[in-house]
């Protein structure tokens, strides 16, 4: 099984602040105040925020008691008020109240795969943010050939359902795990791992670090953060969701190239320590000629490293149907 997170793999990991609704105030006024809770905050989701907020020109106030909610949000006090941004989830489990009303604007941008932001000013909603990452190119076909080599594909990610699943028939996966905080997916990597069974993570991001230490193989984006990186086994520096594939398959041909190097390495002396030992003598009057014995040994060798520089001219199988 191979488990691929959604935002900077799957995806572009550039995300963009593509709309703004306002709750009795102004857009403009929602995106400042969202951008002075997200300007402290490393999130993807947060830094597109505070672009939108910069590229609109607007004076960003300062934030004071920052404080991040993994997997939720972030809030701060800005303006003598304190400022909630994230799922809408936890700003209802934070007592904001909800409009029903506002319900069909949420789902219409989720259908879309947008992820929808709340902002809260006190004990009441300001404005919903609808930010958009759109899928890197290659990542439908990334899918496709991991599928074609037999493996099963899930997205797994901390958005919410709508948009994980617009976000994963766009790129043909069947099977998504849904509004999952960080320690969840950990806790979901580990169910997954049974006896014979692997389990590969892909990820990019701080929230993904516990999930890559935990599968059997850990994938880092390169483009991605640090710690991610840290945690993980491998790194695919380009970024390129592409080179899981690549990984997996220049792994099985390594491993192919162990096992005939052990039989080059082994048949010889399966073959002449009998005959050096006289097996066949009685038999044949045959022996081993000890300039043909060192012959045999170094043709051992040779063989072997012969074998293993094949592994240089590597190059990855096309998924059916592609040229």
């Amino acid at each position: 099984t191979v488990v691929l997170d959604k935002t900077g793999t799957l995806t572009e990991g550039r995300p963009t602040v593509t709309d703004i609704w306002a709750n009795g105030s102004s857009p403009l006024t929602v995106l400042r105040l969202a951008a002075a809770v997200e300007r402290h905050s490393e999130h993807p989701l947060a830094q597109a925020v505070v672009q939108k907020a910069e590229a609109e020109k607007i004076a960003i106030p300062p934030a004071w008691h920052f404080q991040a909610r993994v997997g939720s949000g972030a809030e701060a006090w800005v303006e003598d008020q304190w400022i909630r941004i994230g799922r809408l989830s936890w700003l209802q489990e934070m007592g904001i109240p909800w409009d029903p009303s506002w319900s069909e604007r949420v789902q219409n941008w989720e259908s879309q795969g947008k992820t929808v932001i709340g902002v809260a000013q006190s004990q009441s909603l300001v404005g919903l943010l609808a930010i958009a990452d759109p899928l890197k190119p290659t990542s439908p076909e990334a899918v496709q050939h991991l599928q074609q080599m037999g493996l099963e594909v899930i997205l797994l990610t901390g958005d919410n359902p709508t948009t994980a699943q617009a976000v994963a028939r766009q790129a043909g996966i069947q099977r998504v795990i849904a509004q999952v905080r960080p320690d969840q997916k950990a806790a979901y990597i580990r169910s997954l791992r049974q006896p014979r069974h692997r389990v590969a993570m892909v990820g990019d991001g701080i929230n993904d670090a516990p999930a890559l230490a935990e599968a059997d193989v850990g994938i880092a984006i390169g483009t991605g953060t640090d710690v991610a990186m840290a945690a993980s086994d491998i790194t695919l520096m380009s970024g390129d969701l592409r080179g899981v594939a690549t990984a997996i398959q220049l792994s099985r041909a390594t491993l192919n190239n162990i096992r005939q190097n052990l039989f080059f390495a082994f048949i010889y002396n399966t073959l002449g320590i009998p005959i050096a030992a006289g097996a066949l003598y009685p038999f044949t009057g045959w022996l081993l000629n000890p300039m043909l014995a060192g012959a045999a040994m170094a043709l051992s060798s040779i063989s072997v490293v012969a074998n293993a520089l094949r592994l240089r001219h590597f190059q990855p199988p096309k998924p059916a149907g592609r040229r």
